[in-house]
């Protein structure tokens, strides 16, 4: 009996000493923890610390003969460029951190990016702006990990044309902030080049109320509503609030992605609602995930909480292939790991180029998925184009 517990306790004394010997890594999540974004911003902070649970349970990171332990340090920038700033300012200047994962709505992402490439922290982030790609800085620091509109909205609309020709004029109503300036403008050329007439309207983010904007949007004959990128909360009130005021054609979103989200909003509404998304939980791959999710959460899953587990990993995957946290070696790995999958979505490739003048977009799968019987349904799924 005394010999086990000697053993027990040099057993125990072996496993205290490794994760001693174990330095913490820092990694910083800038999302919207708060506001009409907030499921997008659970999902980033919750992806990420499923990546890291990965990590930890394999040991730590490997790198350059020492073994590391990431923890987030999530900041709420409450979907806004001064919350997306002061988060930066705050994980880079107090925390010290050199590695950030999101944020995800453009205004904060473009308030995030300067101060990255400022201080040369790596940034890995989503946001549809062009210029986050494509900036005075050339992006030297940050890469985005989610397909923008670019990558995804022309595809799409020309397969809806392709699918359903006799839609013929699309109303897109969107936010009058910095989304709305970066999505609208995409989506009209490319509704445009297929053949639609366009009509748009804005309003101030934060509304709860859209009954005279859509009311203006049914006296225009619009066969098909556009929810283009508009945050989970206020795409879930535009739907439900369409169909209330008596709005009976084809509503889809080119952007989002929260298909569940306004399933839970919108309810029978919600039926034959068709939108680009981010992920399918009925593919077999998803099936780990999604249990090791609800290991930790319940509720909905948001389709990009997947997207963000796999960015961290890439990250994850970029240090230990540079053998230092040198951020400078680490953003140079980056580009050499094309072809590391790390399970979820194939892959890694990089591409942009000729968008946004770096490579440093991340081209990842995408689905088509229509809500039947109150669940998400994947219609078909397109692999953007290296560009």
């Amino acid at each position: 009996m005394i010999g086990r517990m000697v053993v027990a306790a040099l057993v125990a004394l072996g496993l205290a000493s490794a994760a001693s010997a174990q330095e913490e890594l820092k990694i910083g999540g800038i999302g919207s923890l708060s506001g009409g974004g907030t499921a997008w911003g659970l999902a980033l902070q919750r992806g990420v610390e499923l990546a890291i649970d990965d990590v930890n349970k394999a040991g730590g990171l490997k790198i350059g003969g020492k073994v590391y332990r990431p923890r987030l340090i999530m900041v709420d920038d409450q979907y806004s460029a001064t919350g997306g700033r002061t988060a930066a300012q705050r994980l880079i200047s107090v925390d010290n951190v050199k590695f950030i994962i999101g944020p995800i709505g453009s205004p904060s992402v473009l308030a995030v990016v300067p101060i990255v490439n400022q201080a040369k922290a790596l940034l890995l982030s989503d946001g549809f702006a062009v210029s986050i790609l494509k900036n005075e800085f050339n992006s030297a620091y940050n890469y985005r990990v989610m397909n923008s509109n670019v990558e995804f909205g022309p595809a799409m609309i020309k397969w809806l044309h392709q699918k359903r020709p006799d839609l013929k004029k699309v109303a897109l109503i969107a936010p009058n902030d910095a989304v709305g300036q970066a999505v609208v403008p995409t989506l009209v050329e490319a509704y445009k080049a297929n053949g639609f007439e366009v009509w748009t309207e804005f309003y101030e983010r934060g509304t709860k109320e859209f009954t005279p904007l859509l009311t203006r949007m049914l006296a225009q004959n619009i066969d098909l509503f556009d929810l283009n990128s508009n945050a989970p909360g206020e795409a879930g009130l535009l739907l439900k609030q369409a169909r209330e005021v008596g709005y009976k054609n084809m509503i889809w979103q080119v952007g989002g992605p929260s298909v569940d989200e306004i399933i839970a909003i919108g309810g029978p509404l919600a039926e034959g609602f068709i939108s680009y998304d981010v992920f399918d939980f009925n593919e077999p791959h998803a099936k780990a995930f999604v249990s090791a999710y609800h290991a930790r959460w319940s509720g909905i899953i948001n389709a990009q909480a997947p997207g963000w587990y796999n960015g961290a990993k890439i990250l994850f995957k970029a240090m230990e292939t540079a053998g230092t946290l040198d951020v400078e070696k680490v953003r140079g790995a980056l580009k050499t790991i094309e072809g590391y999958d790390p399970g979820i979505f194939g892959p890694v490739a990089w591409g942009g180029k000729s968008d946004y003048g770096v490579e440093h977009q991340l081209l990842a799968n995408f689905w088509i998925t229509e809500v039947k019987n109150g669940k998400a349904n994947a219609l078909t799924v397109i692999t953007p184009e290296k560009n």
